[in-house]
């Protein structure tokens, strides 16, 4: 009976406070208020923040430095817990009330966690009493009470929680993510069980025993070896390769070269010889006698 008129005084308190925004802190909040003619002025309690009509006045403090005016309504950015409260909208002498909550939700540590850790979850609510505060695991399980402390953080508390209070009759949500770091998992193999050469006994198990390191040498020793005779392999095939194009470019050359010694005149030595003897001249060969021409014979 208690908490029913405990709720409706809430309610009542709230209904005469105007409307009321809920939001996150660090996001930016927005009040709405009636359009203006002459003068605007929007007030923290009775603190002014800002002051529209012929002038744009603004007030010194901090909330000030972060509030804007677009048309009518206040825009503040980067919502603190101390925003929270009453705010009066001035519009042409017309007031409107609202109510800012700022609500801020954090874990302590905050970060990673790792397993078997303990972690607090604190929400606040500023600006409104808001009653009995639950929190819901990602599991699904509801807790009641902020802060709530994890005293040995699992797997399965990682993900969302969410804290869930009441206000103007809906409740309200507002998350946190947790993270918790994977153990790391190590397989150990069992130990190479050998055979007693003194008293020929076999493995405790009966089964075959496991194979040892090849040669005394892991497997990832053997794939070192065997990356470092590949790269040598292909060191000896590039300096084969290599070897073989400078010889054909020194063949090339010298063939190039040879044909350009064709091209030249020869230059013969002049030997200082005697010269040959002259080839003597044959006789001429001898004319044959020629016949006396027939005399004509005298008949006495």
């Amino acid at each position: 009976m208690k908490t029913v008129v405990w709720f409706g005084f809430v309610l009542g308190a709230l209904s005469a406070a105007g409307r009321v925004i809920v939001t996150k802190s660090g996001d930016t909040a927005t009040l709405d208020c009636p359009s203006f003619k002459r003068t605007l002025e929007w007030l923290r309690e009775s603190e002014s923040i800002i002051v529209e009509g012929k002038y744009t006045r603004k007030g010194k403090s901090d909330i000030a430095s972060r509030s804007i005016v677009k048309q009518s309504d206040l825009l503040i950015r980067n919502v603190k817990p101390a925003d929270a409260g009453s705010f009066t909208c001035k519009a042409d002498g017309q007031d409107n009330q609202h109510t800012l909550v700022v609500v801020s939700v954090s874990a302590s540590p905050s970060g990673e966690l790792q397993p078997g850790s303990k972690v607090t979850l604190e929400c606040q609510v500023n600006g409104i009493s808001p009653g009995p505060i639950q929190w819901k695991t990602p599991g699904g399980k509801q807790v009641k009470g902020s802060p709530h402390a994890v005293e040995s953080v699992a797997l399965l508390d990682a993900g969302t929680w969410e804290c869930m209070f009441s206000q103007g009759g809906e409740m309200q949500s507002h998350s946190l993510v947790i993270t918790v770091k994977e153990p790391v998992t190590t397989t150990t193999l069992p130990p190479t069980s050998k055979t007693n050469s003194k008293n020929g006994e076999s493995p405790p198990n009966g089964g075959p025993s496991a194979p040892g390191p090849l040669l005394g040498l892991r497997w990832w020793m053997w794939v070192v070896i065997g990356v470092g005779c590949l790269v040598v392999v292909l060191l000896m095939v590039l300096v084969i390769v290599l070897c073989k194009r400078i010889k054909r470019r020194k063949r090339k050359l010298q063939t190039m070269k040879n044909g350009r010694q064709l091209l030249t005149p020869r230059q013969y030595c002049q030997c200082n010889r005697p010269a040959a003897a002259a080839k003597p001249q044959q006789g001429r060969r001898r004319e044959k006698p020629s016949v006396p021409p027939l005399q004509p014979l005298l008949i006495e």
